[in-house]
């Protein structure tokens, strides 16, 4: 996984609960390590491992490298943006009970389109009730953050009701394939149906990954609030945003 620990100092800013605000910061000194660690996960969001181990299995490490390469978006815009994803999808695998669900970027068209929908959905499903809660982020990446892009985030999370979109929704369900995957599967559908959810039932995450210090932009935003879905907003600043987004393709590529 991304390890944000090994690489990244955390400061948690003061707000209103139940809601939170989460600041990290890149340790320049670990410019190299964050890389290796980021080229490390970056082929998983867009094959899936079984298919990356098939691939090991049969080619050369350089033949499995062209064919990742591949995958890669080729465009700095589109770069920024599957970081900032991937960022935001690991970062809620890693530190919210949100575990479940799919890679989305696997399942992009081509890799220099971008993708429609939410940007990441993360599910937890009680194994006891069944009862099935959800987290709705939003990730934005520049390396500096305009107003305006936070403002188009918070009314995308708060578009449809406070909750997923049913396209959203029926994209993740419809490629939940493994038989192990029924559960969730099944839950999604049965929300859909049966219209269940509730803005309580779904946290949001608004995303920022900047080169910019963005705290003050977010913490403005997340005080303006008013609806009824737990809030989680993070920042993550590498000051050499794109520098880095540039090594990290560059490394996975390779």
């Amino acid at each position: 996984m991304t390890r944000f620990a090994e690489w990244c100092t955390e400061v948690v800013v003061g707000c209103s609960a139940p809601h939170s605000h989460t600041m990290l910061t890149a340790d320049a000194s670990k410019f190299d390590a964050s890389v290796a660690i980021m080229a490390d996960v970056m082929p998983d969001h867009f094959l899936p491992p079984s298919r990356l181990a098939e691939m090991f299995a049969r080619l050369q490490r350089h033949e499995v490298a062209e064919l990742i390469k591949n995958r890669l978006p080729e465009s700095a815009q589109l770069k920024s943006g599957d970081l900032g994803e991937v960022l935001c999808t690991t970062f809620v695998r890693e530190k919210t009970p949100f575990t479940l669900g799919i890679n989305r970027l696997q399942f992009k068209d081509h890799r220099n389109m971008s993708m429609r929908g939410d940007d990441m959905l993360g599910f937890n499903l009680n194994p006891v009730t069944g009862k099935l809660t959800l987290l709705k982020a939003e990730s934005k990446s520049n390396a500096t953050m305009p107003a305006a892009t936070v403002a188009k985030a918070r009314e995308a999370l708060s578009g449809y009701g406070e909750l997923p979109s049913p396209h959203s929704m029926g994209f993740v369900a419809d490629r939940l394939t493994n038989p192990a995957d029924k559960p969730l599967r099944d839950a999604i559908d049965d929300a859909q149906l049966k219209k269940s959810l509730k803005p309580s039932d779904v946290t949001h995450m608004l995303f920022a990954f900047t080169g910019n210090d963005t705290t003050t932009l977010l913490q403005s935003n997340l005080s303006g609030y008013a609806g009824g879905s737990v809030q989680h907003y993070v920042g993550l600043r590498v000051a050499e945003h794109q520098k880095f987004i540039k090594a990290v393709f560059a490394a996975a590529g390779a």
